[in-house]
């Protein structure tokens, strides 16, 4: 049935200071796109995209172990190496050869092992392939296969072991042939009523298609048909976890969430009505703006709320200003306890998946262009002004645009951000992000 979409996602697990943090940066500064901070978002670096060679894919870590007693540290790395065993396609087991091999790192291998996902062993700080080589035999001792030795500090041996990596990802079949299908991942913090949705979606559709365990043992994908068409809800409910950490349940819903959004086309983010926008609501915004996807902000229990002629406005505005970097999201009054607009959430799905993969064409998209740069003049700086000669979609999901210009130090994000305005009064793109792309072209002598 539906297959899992999405960059493949890769999880790191392992003892404190065994250097998961520095091998996180060693991909992260050289090899990895960080889509800049999102302004007003902060958020921990637990995740970033890698593109190695022409492979891509999402590097997890799933650390925040405080070193405290013996027990704590085994208790949290289960802990997390739960967490690599729901999310990831596979998983980095850190061991680190200067401490050698411990009782903790023999217990995760354990549950690892049965866990029947890819694990590949790596040997840390080994900073001197011939001093050390003896030392990371014993790691044979964990039974999950050859040890890789390297020194994430000094960039030895990565590359190889990011070979072993890409040899578990499944072949990249990119057949579209079941693109008609809407996925639509429903993410929010706990408690805000996920699974309430998935409910009212069924109840209101009683022809449930099949229900797909998802890679994660709570996370269900549920297919439904509605109007003849076909969603598959991509449910990342299920965190009954009895965390003592609330750090912990917070991470691990955003490694959860990471995973849910990767492999859908649009996110629904579920917020409460009498909370409000929180911070942990614009983090999960933060993800799906980074990922490019479709976004509807659907505001639940609104059936709840004392309303006057401009509870909806005011309750607007204050999502807009708290997740001023995606004016772009659809915002919607729902009640997944009564039903209220569970309809129209539908039509809303289906107009963000359009405008996701929407094409326009170069000449139109050349007028609008033209048309901007007339009304306002572009920004120049020392005498030298920024000129826009070119401007072509080259890609969907989300959309975006190259532009080429005389220099590209001079197209200002203020610049960047009216061009896109102008796109948008044409063409709405409600609902998705769109991107922009500057190259520089030399002018014609």
């Amino acid at each position: 049935m539906s297959k899992k979409k999405g960059k493949p996602i890769v999880a790191v697990v392992g003892r404190p200071n065994v250097g998961k943090s520095t091998l996180f940066n060693a991909l992260a500064g050289e090899m990895i796109s960080i889509v800049k901070d999102t302004p007003g978002i902060t958020r921990d670096r637990i995740y970033a995209d890698v593109t190695w060679l022409d492979k891509k894919f999402t590097l997890i870590d799933t650390g925040g172990i405080e070193p405290d007693t013996k027990d704590i540290i085994l208790s949290q790395m289960r802990e997390q190496a739960q967490i690599a065993i729901d999310t990831a396609d596979v998983i980095l087991f850190m061991t680190d050869v200067k401490q050698g091999l411990t009782d903790a790192d023999m217990k995760v291998a354990d549950m690892l092992r049965r866990s029947h996902k890819p694990v590949l062993l790596v040997v840390n700080k080994v900073d001197d392939f011939n001093k050390f080589m003896a030392d990371t035999y014993e790691f044979y001792g964990l039974g999950i296969g050859d040890p890789i030795p390297i020194s994430s500090a000094n960039r030895l041996g990565i590359g190889d072991m990011l070979e072993k990596v890409v040899e578990y990802f499944p072949e990249d079949d990119t057949e579209e042939e079941e693109d008609d299908i809407s996925r639509v991942a429903i993410v929010g913090k706990p408690n805000v009523g996920k699974s309430s949705l998935i409910n009212r979606l069924l109840g209101e559709n009683r022809l449930i298609v099949s229900d797909i365990a998802g890679t994660t043992r709570d996370a269900v994908d549920t297919t439904i048909k509605y109007n003849g068409k076909e969603y598959v809800f991509i449910d990342t409910a299920g965190l009954r976890r009895k965390s003592k950490i609330k750090e912990e349940l917070e991470k691990y819903m955003i490694v959860r969430t990471v995973s849910a959004v990767e492999r859908a086309d649009v996110v629904v983010l579920l917020i409460d009505a009498a909370e409000g926008v929180t911070e942990q609501d614009a983090k999960i915004a933060g993800i799906a703006h980074e990922r490019g996807k479709g976004f509807i902000i659907a505001v639940n229990k609104w059936d709840l709320i004392e309303k006057d002629n401009k509870t909806v406005n005011e309750f607007s505005a204050k999502i807009r200003s708290t997740l001023s970097f995606m004016p772009y999201a659809e915002i919607l009054f729902i009640s997944a306890e009564t039903g209220q607009r569970i309809g129209k959430l539908y039509e809303v799905i289906d107009a963000v998946r359009e405008n996701h993969a929407m094409r326009v064409q170069t000449g139109v998209l050349n007028e609008i262009m033209a048309e901007a740069t007339a009304m306002q003049q572009p920004p120049s700086d020392k005498g030298k002004r920024l000129k826009l000669y070119y401007i072509t979609q080259v890609s969907v999901k989300p959309p975006t645009f190259v532009i080429f210009v005389n220099d590209k130090e001079l197209m200002h994000f203020s610049y960047t951000r009216y061009i896109e305005n102008q796109i948008r009064d044409t063409f709405g793109f409600k609902g998705t992000p769109l991107r922009f792309i500057i190259r520089e072209r030399k002018e014609d002598k």
